[in-house]
């Protein structure tokens, strides 16, 4: 499913997600945008593939000129990203969410986090870096160490024991400790409620007032549970 889709999938089970709205047309950016708090915007296309930023598919507007201006040239694209087929992706929608990178007291963190299926042991894993915001391949094959995993029981269900091992593992603290741990069992009860296989948080965000958000959403439901 798309991004978009994801997201509001997280809300229901009560995982933060980056605010936006969705277009489909220029036209729909000055009504829509008034749901938004900010004055920075990413632009997001829609398309069922990653590595969109590197294809042209991800901007960040610092004003509503600039937002147009990408807005028009992302509308309709044809992008192509190491994921898509050589011709490329049509660009039909654009999520636009709110810059979430503010400043306050204290710096922000990017993520990774994703729940999914070893087929080997038969379990759910969490698996999660310090190493948000790259491609969690080349985390893998230069820096393996940076990597975790939690396995878990699925007749027993994430512990919170386990939610507080991995916000501990990422080095957080306080408010944001805190917060991390919600934020798994969110991502934990999404991925087994809606069926999920596989739920890719990247990246997840501790904002400079220690929030945590998920930035991106990456989110595949199992054909086989498709109702």
């Amino acid at each position: 499913i798309h991004e978009h889709q994801a997201k509001e999938l997280l809300k229901e089970f009560g995982a933060p997600v980056s605010k936006g709205v969705v277009i489909y047309s220029l036209n729909e950016i000055d009504k829509k945008i008034k749901e938004l708090k900010s004055n920075k915007f990413v632009l997001k296309a829609q398309i069922h593939a990653g590595g969109r930023g590197k294809g042209g598919g991800v901007k960040v507007a610092k004003n509503l000129t600039e937002l147009k201006d990408y807005s028009s040239s992302i509308l309709g694209m044809l992008l192509k990203t190491p994921q898509t087929p050589k011709e490329g992706k049509l660009v039909k929608k654009i999520l636009i969410a709110e810059d979430v990178y503010y400043p306050g007291p204290s710096e922000h963190s990017e993520f990774y986090v994703s729940v999914l299926l070893n087929r080997s042991t038969s379990k759910l894993m969490v698996m999660y870096s310090t190493e948000g915001g790259v491609d969690i391949e080349s985390v893998a094959e230069n820096t393996p160490h940076l990597i975790f995993y939690e396995e878990v029981d699925p007749s027993v269900g994430l512990m919170p024991n386990q939610a507080r091992k991995v916000a501990f593992n990422l080095g957080l603290s306080g408010d944001s400790y805190k917060n991390m741990v919600r934020f798994i069992s969110s991502l934990y009860n999404a991925y087994v409620k809606c069926d999920a296989s596989l739920l890719e948080i990247n990246p997840v965000l501790k904002t400079s007032d220690n929030k945590i958000i998920a930035v991106d959403a990456k989110m595949v439901l199992d054909d086989n549970a498709i109702f």
